[in-house]
C-alpha cells in the first residue's frame, strides 16, 4: 500500500471506524441529540462546534484537491450554522460524512508524489502534512467530544 492510500484509510478509519484507538466521529456522534450537541459546557466549544470544526478543514482542503484555491480562514473554522432541531443535527452529520468519503476518495487519486510537493502556499508546507493534519486534527477532537459528552451527560 502505498502511502496516499494509508493517509485515506486513517481518514475513514478517524471517521468511520477501524483506528488503533477504536475511537471515530461516527461512533461518537451516533447518540448524540442536537441538545447534547449544542450544550454548552463551562467555556468550552460544544459537540456541534468541535464536529463543524472538523468538518471545515475537510472542506477547505477538498477545494484545493479539485483544484480550486485555499481560502479558508481560522477564524471562520468554528462558526456554523444553528443547530435547532433533529433534523439540522442529522443533516448536518449527514454532510460531514459525506464530505469525509469524498475527501478520502480525491486523497487517493493523487500521484504518490503531490504528497512532497508544496501545498497552496509554501508557509503551509507540503501535501503530506495537511493531509496527516487533518487526520491528527481529527483524533484530537473526537477525544474531547468524547468527554464532553460523558461531562454533558453526567450534568
Amino acid at each position: 500500500m502505498k502511502t496516499i492510500q494509508h493517509i485515506a484509510k486513517h481518514l475513514r478509519d478517524v471517521y468511520f471506524s477501524g483506528n488503533w484507538t477504536s475511537s471515530n466521529l461516527k461512533d461518537q456522534l451516533a447518540d448524540v441529540t442536537w441538545q447534547e450537541a449544542t450544550t454548552q459546557i463551562y467555556n468550552c466549544n460544544t459537540i456541534a462546534t468541535l464536529a463543524y470544526h472538523i468538518h471545515y478543514y475537510v472542506v477547505t482542503v477538498t477545494k484545493v484537491l479539485e483544484g480550486g484555491p485555499l481560502d479558508g480562514k481560522d477564524i471562520y473554522s468554528f462558526d456554523h450554522p444553528p443547530i435547532r432541531s433533529k433534523e439540522d443535527w442529522d443533516t448536518f452529520l449527514e454532510k460531514t460524512y459525506k464530505a469525509a468519503a469524498h475527501f478520502a476518495s480525491l486523497i487517493e487519486q493523487l500521484p504518490e508524489d503531490t504528497l512532497w510537493e508544496k501545498f497552496a502556499d509554501e508557509k503551509y508546507g507540503n501535501y503530506y502534512r495537511n493531509l496527516q493534519g487533518i487526520v491528527e486534527h481529527t483524533h484530537y477532537h473526537v477525544g474531547q467530544i468524547a468527554i464532553l459528552k460523558k461531562i454533558v451527560r453526567a450534568q
